[in-house]
């Protein structure tokens, strides 16, 4: 037990704050890829009047591909392919187990990693993405499998447009978008 609580003590620094150019790039691609987004849920009536539908797994998405655009989780492939898989997977999970349930929630997000996993598109919010499928509401249940393309994949698209713009506009070399593709 004592190795076990040994594994969680620190070994290193909390690292210093991104410079303030760093930190203006990721507010601008995050201003426009949520607004973007935002724009596209109202305008095909999915917003709903609490402002719940634009989903939160995009704002976590912003983080990733405007706050740390040369990690592995925010690459084209993983933001995409992680999205829409694990939206795909949350509507059958949710077809075929039914709304909220516990079990339901427990399938629908680690089937979600496993697919990420072994399509290599592993991408953090997409597990968010699933869990709404499954625990939405009327609005996105109504959708069926279209949830996974109308708003998902439509959504990620336009965060990565957002993205390939803004992350390329620096003039530091070190900040461009994406590193791979495929």
């Amino acid at each position: 037990m004592k190795n076990y609580l040994l594994r969680m003590k620190a070994s290193g620094k909390c690292p210093p704050r991104k410079p303030t150019s760093k930190i203006f790039w990721s507010w601008l691609g995050a201003f426009f890829g949520i607004y973007l987004v935002a724009l596209l849920t109202e305008y095909f009536g999915l917003l709903s009047s609490s402002g719940v539908f634009i989903f939160g797994s995009f704002g976590a998405s912003a983080v990733l591909i405007y706050g740390a655009p040369m990690a592995d989780f925010s690459q084209p492939r993983n933001l995409v392919g992680g999205h829409v898989i694990s939206a795909l997977i949350g509507v059958f999970v949710y077809m075929s187990f039914g709304q909220a349930s516990s079990l339901a929630c427990a399938i629908a997000v680690s089937l979600a990693i496993v697919a990420m996993h072994f399509t290599r598109t592993l991408h953090p919010p997409g597990g968010a993405t699933a869990l709404i499928a499954v625990t939405g509401g009327e609005r996105i249940h109504a959708l069926g499998y279209h949830y996974a393309f109308l708003p998902i994949m439509m959504g990620a698209v336009i965060m990565l447009l957002v993205a390939l713009c803004v992350n390329n506009l620096s003039g530091n070399p070190q900040r461009h978008y994406p590193v791979y593709w495929y």
